[in-house]
């Protein structure tokens, strides 16, 4: 059953943003749904994929409070994130798919996209790896006197690392414009959180560094919005901030995990928390849509995101002569290639 009260306050809403956060979660989700199809037909690069599927209030409710000049970093399940920052989802999907077409020229793939032009500052597959690089772009921020903020986003499961501490100390000691979302989807690849801590009240640790924290239920993305508005505008004013986002992941830890960890009736009951169907029924409930402008709306998407395995299945693979291209200063001279040096040994003799 989902969740009454929730649907009800959502319908309620004044002003509401909900068509706009349902606009985004809806194309999160196919986007995501149609990276499973890419890697099922053997076109995705690599052998890893992180789906966020039942994840995408955290991205469109964080990012609408997000302003351009911000940035950010994400890890390794940030495709809907970058997507809700203004990311084109057929050079994501080129990118995904290994090719000179995506944002990293097909060499950083689903865990390493990264974009300097929208403020990304890169995904990171190490548990927690992008969020001291928040703290750094934070002090740039203040230093150059910039109304922006860097915002990490991370999962459960880099609430163990102890650079996410060391960040929340240094960000609160120097009061750096930066915020901490974590997207708590109940497991860290197969360990569930309340077997991982005894205290699963994960904002309550960035009380004790300092910073202003709390705990959001991920199914509404409006609540998700208002909460990520007041902390990202006080981390604008010098008040870092720490933001726990509940949620549940619905498919395993990456594309191959089919989570023999989890039985079957708490995979039913954990998809009922489905975010874009929560909004969709509070869209109806509340006379913001009619059914039949979600399905137009719905088509439309499937339409766009269709088109972005048709471009990245045409598009070509990067050149081995790009190889060191963004590895090096531009001035630097680059390495010589072992078959070529090599082939020039060989060919001195």
């Amino acid at each position: 059953m989902m969740n009454i009260e929730a649907s009800t306050a959502a319908a309620a809403r004044p002003n509401s943003r909900l068509r706009q956060l349902y606009h985004t979660m809806r194309r999160i989700r196919t986007f995501e749904e149609r990276v499973g199809e890419l890697f099922v037909r053997g076109q995705s690069a690599g052998s890893m994929l992180h789906l966020s599927i039942g994840e995408e209030s955290a991205a469109a409710g964080t990012c609408l409070a997000m302003r351009d000049g911000d940035t950010f970093t994400t890890h390794h399940r940030g495709h809907g994130i970058f997507l809700a920052r203004g990311a084109d989802p057929a050079r994501m999907m080129a990118e995904i798919g290994g090719k000179e077409a995506g944002y990293c020229h097909g060499k950083g793939g689903s865990m390493h996209i990264a974009d300097m032009g929208l403020g990304h500052l890169g995904a990171n597959a190490i548990v927690g790896g992008g969020i001291p690089a928040v703290v750094g772009a934070a002090l740039a921020i203040r230093h150059h006197k910039k109304p922006n903020v860097s915002v990490a986003f991370f999962g459960d499961g880099a609430t163990g690392q102890g650079i996410l501490y060391e960040s929340m100390n240094m960000a609160a000691l120097w009061r750096l414009p930066c915020v901490f979302v974590c997207i708590n989807n109940q497991y860290g690849m197969g360990t569930r959180i309340d077997q991982a801590t005894a205290n699963t009240s994960l904002h309550e640790r960035a009380l004790a560094f300092g910073l202003a924290a709390e705990t959001v239920d991920g199914l509404d993305v409006e609540a998700v919005a208002d909460a990520a508005e007041r902390l990202v505008n006080g981390a604008r004013n010098g008040q870092p901030a720490f933001l726990v986002i509940d949620c549940y992941r619905f498919y395993g830890h990456a594309r191959k995990d089919k989570s023999p960890y989890r039985d079957a009736a708490e995979e039913e009951t954990g998809r009922q928390k489905d975010p874009v169907l929560h909004a969709r029924r509070a869209l109806l409930d509340s006379g913001l849509a009619e059914a039949g402008e979600l399905d137009a709306l719905d088509a439309e998407i499937d339409r766009e995101m269709d088109a972005t395995i048709d471009f990245t299945v045409g598009q070509a693979e990067p050149p081995l002569s790009s190889m060191f291209r963004d590895v090096y200063a531009p001035d630097e001279p680059e390495p010589e290639p072992v078959r070529t040096r090599i082939d020039r040994v060989l060919a001195s003799d």
